[in-house]
């Protein structure tokens, strides 16, 4: 540990202000934080630990980088808050020594379609300026490089109002880069009208197929009907040139439904501003099929995906356009930057080089700048995120990290050790939530939490140095010298899922067979091609359940009974046994306690202050009216079931005058994936990233699927909890099913009945597959870095 000093010690000589050298929580309650009072060193590297669920994050993001934030906000005018995101003060007696936060998450990065690495990185706006000034030919301002700015031309008079007024012509112009082909999105969109509507029906009949478009009750579908445009007692394949026209092109207009005013319009430009203007990996699962079923996307055939006009693609530089630097790796980038000699942009090129050797020393040299935000996995999303800090020159501020490992493979989680002590180095305070043995080897201080997850955690189990963190007797303690062993026989495939010359993304021309009815891990360097051969080739029909990392949907009303459908056998219970509508036991619907609308809180807006939250004093928090809590179901209200953890109600559901089949399924499945502790009516919002993982998982399971593809189900998992999702995947293969996981961690490679790995490299370097086989041939070749890795983690 390192030699920190308490605060008001000074040693004999020294300064008063070098005695501050601790951060001190006393009290911290936030979530499941129980009381807890710590010291923690600044200028080190402090690892928190302890299974999902424990209080990591609430401790590190929701205590301490919170207030950091908090404080730093109040510095600003009451003006400047009010534009600014409020935060509410954690719940915590004394929070001192803090220092400015810096926040490295896993959330992904913009979701919408226009936003790229490029864009994210402020790399296309240093670009934009170098070909507005070195391009030849010169097109315009830096705008005109910008596949976000369209071009505009405008005339007309204008009336100066100085001193008397005058009317006078003014011209205006502005040089976009977009395409106006697709708007600078890349891809054009062709609507199936099959998949909209039910031609043979009338839209007075319920005519649409749009998810949530109802023809009862629906404001849109109203429109519609009661424009004047249609017939809405016609069926659509008898309309008229004019009506068909009408209905699917028309221009916005105003109109009268029921007394009042709305805007209707046609049903392709409705679909296309409803669905079509948001990134397709952050809509609802349910909208997202739809939107596949619907909708096909193509390159736009006027820019060729590039986004950009064709002024801003003829513009160049020697031979590279911008088009071309954005979709070259970033490596290869950075090499053409570098040959670049021009005295006139010195400072810019400076820049701009910095940031792209960036990206090749945090291991992203393979992406390129047109790679579209959302399709960044989250430990992608979090090292370019990084970037930016890389090359700060601050110092003295506290850097907290969420699993900067997630996403690496063991020979890239080194250079992200490298990369987290050189920010240590510059004499900062580096805070790092990890569960890789590899990343907690290099604290300089540990914070193990437990012992257990959700009611079970939210103390501190042990505080020291790794050594001492090896000899305790915490979970984390007993687990860290963990180490999976080869299987002696591997179960035999029963068939084979054939990919030929996959080539998407940096494939190259892969041919390979998938086994079916095994285990398959599929493993390879960050950015080699797992992903893209998995994801891009294996065939999304109904026999495929895929398990991504897209954060899952939910605000603070949503929770893990109304996510995974729970609530749906449990209202019916309710409502059959007392002879009501199974609406009364939604806390969303009309059972909702009107005081709160159900949320039980009610919210107090303080403009730019931290908006606050008190239990509504009519239904004490339940949520529900008083007169739906005296409905019983098995002796217990609906708030009681809801205030249950997940083992509890597994218990009360299966067996008695509770017992209800199709709720104890779903709790089989919760409890399967070690989510036994949450409670049913817990908000989403305040569960850790592996608590939302494998909620995710839980939910996929009840799916009838031949096939289950799982993106890196280790993310978020305790070491102790590893043992456990094993069982899960072996369950899941006995049972008949075909299970391939694209995976880093060494235990589940280990584990696998069957090996892919890609590469050698990233980008262009990788898309190849270097070894096939079972994890013992994998070791004994030791042909690959992930040989090498898996050999030295098995002992071999």
């Amino acid at each position: 540990m390192s030699s920190a000093k308490r605060p008001g010690t000074p040693q004999p000589g020294s300064h008063v202000a070098d005695s501050h050298d601790l951060i001190r929580v006393h009290g911290a309650r936030e979530n499941n934080l129980k009381d807890v009072s710590i010291d923690l060193p600044k200028r080190r590297l402090t690892v928190f630990t302890g299974v999902s669920g424990s209080g990591k994050s609430s401790l590190v993001f929701n205590t301490i980088a919170a207030e950091s934030q908090r404080l730093i906000n109040e510095t600003y005018s009451a003006f400047v808050q009010g534009f600014m995101p409020t935060l509410a003060r954690p719940e915590v007696d004394v929070l001192d020594g803090l220092t400015t936060a810096i926040i490295v998450d896993q959330q992904r990065m913009g979701a919408d379609p226009r936003s790229t690495v490029g864009t994210a990185t402020d790399v296309n706006a240093m670009l934009r300026i170098l070909f507005s000034r070195l391009g030849d030919p010169h097109i315009g301002p830096p705008s005109a490089y910008s596949f976000n700015t369209a071009s505009v031309r405008a005339s007309g008079a204008i009336t100066v109002e100085r001193g008397s007024k005058k009317a006078v012509k003014a011209t205006f112009q502005r040089t976009g880069g977009m395409c106006t082909n697709c708007e600078g999105r890349g891809t054009v969109s062709d609507i199936d009208l099959t998949q909209l509507y039910d031609d043979s029906k009338s839209l007075a009949e319920g005519a649409f197929t749009i998810p949530g478009w109802k023809s009862d009750s629906q404001w849109t579908v109203q429109v519609y009907a009661q424009s004047g445009f249609v017939d809405p007692d016609k069926p659509i394949r008898e309309y008229t040139d004019q009506e068909l026209r009408d209905f699917l092109y028309g221009e916005p207009v105003k109109v009268k439904v029921n007394g009042v005013n709305l805007t209707y319009e046609g049903l392709i430009p409705k679909i296309q501003k409803s669905f079509l203007s948001k990134d397709k990996e952050a809509m609802q699962p349910h909208i997202r099929a739809f939107v596949e079923r619907a909708v096909t996307f193509t390159t736009c055939p006027e820019c060729e995906g590039t986004r950009l006009s064709e002024g801003a693609r003829s513009s160049r530089i020697g031979k590279i356009s911008i088009a071309d630097a954005c979709a070259m790796e970033i490596r290869d980038l950075a090499d053409w930057v570098r040959e670049l000699a021009e005295p006139s942009v010195a400072p810019l090129l400076t820049a701009l080089r910095d940031t792209l050797d960036s990206f090749v020393e945090i291991g992203l040299g393979y992406l390129s700048l047109d790679r579209p935000a959302g399709t960044l996995s989250g430990g992608e999303a979090q090292r370019v995120k990084m970037i930016r800090h890389l090359g700060s020159s601050l110092t003295d501020t506290t850097y907290v990290f969420d699993e900067p490992t997630v996403g690496l493979h063991p020979h890239d989680i080194q250079r992200m050790n490298d990369l987290l002590l050189r920010l240590r180095d510059k004499g900062n305070t580096v805070l790092v939530v990890e569960h890789k043995p590899e990343a907690i080897a290099i604290a300089d201080h540990v914070v193990d939490l437990g012992p257990g997850a959700g009611t079970q955690g939210g103390t501190v189990c042990f505080e020291g140095t790794v050594a001492e963190l090896r000899g305790s007797d915490t979970v984390t303690g007993r687990h860290l010298d963990d180490r999976a062993v080869l299987k002696e026989s591997v179960r035999k495939p029963t068939g084979a899922l054939e990919i030929r010359d996959a080539r998407t993304h940096n494939l190259q021309g892969v041919d390979v067979d998938v086994p079916l009815g095994v285990l398959c891990v599929v493993t390879g360097v960050a950015g080699s091609g797992k992903s893209s051969l998995i994801h891009g080739s294996v065939p999304a029909g109904a026999d495929v359940v895929s398990v991504d990392q897209s954060p899952i949907k939910g605000s603070r009303r949503s929770n893990p009974a109304t996510y995974t459908g729970l609530l749906d056998p449990i209202r019916k219970a309710f409502a059959k046994a007392n002879g009501v509508k199974p609406a009364l036991f939604s806390a969303n619907s009309e059972g909702a306690c009107p005081t709160c609308n159900g949320a039980g809180v009610i919210y107090t807006d303080l403009a730019m202050m931290a908006g606050v939250a008190t239990p509504c004093e009519d239904c004490e928090g339940k949520r529900f009216q008083p007169a739906v809590l005296e409905y019983r179901f098995g002796g217990r209200d609906i708030s009681e079931v809801l205030a249950m953890s997940v083992d509890r109600a597994e218990e009360f559901f299966g067996a008695g005058e509770a017992r209800t089949p199709a709720a104890h399924k779903i709790l089989q499945r919760l409890s399967d994936v070690g989510l036994g502790y949450l409670t049913l009516g817990q908000p989403l919002t305040t569960l850790s990233g592996g608590e939302r993982q494998r909620l995710k998982l839980a939910t996929h399971m009840g799916e009838k699927g031949g096939v289950y593809v799982l993106d890196e189900p280790t993310t978020g998992l305790h070491l102790a909890d590893v043992e456990q999702l094993l069982g899960l995947l072996d369950r899941l293969v006995d049972a008949g099913k075909s299970v391939i996981v694209i995976e880093h961690h060494q235990a589940v490679m280990a584990h696998a009945d069957w090996i892919i790995d890609l590469g050698p490299g990233a980008g262009h370097d990788g898309g190849r597959i270097v070894f096939e086989g079972t994890p013992a041939d994998l070791v004994a070749a030791r042909s690959t870095l992930t040989g090498e890795h898996l050999a030295a983690y098995v002992g071999a």
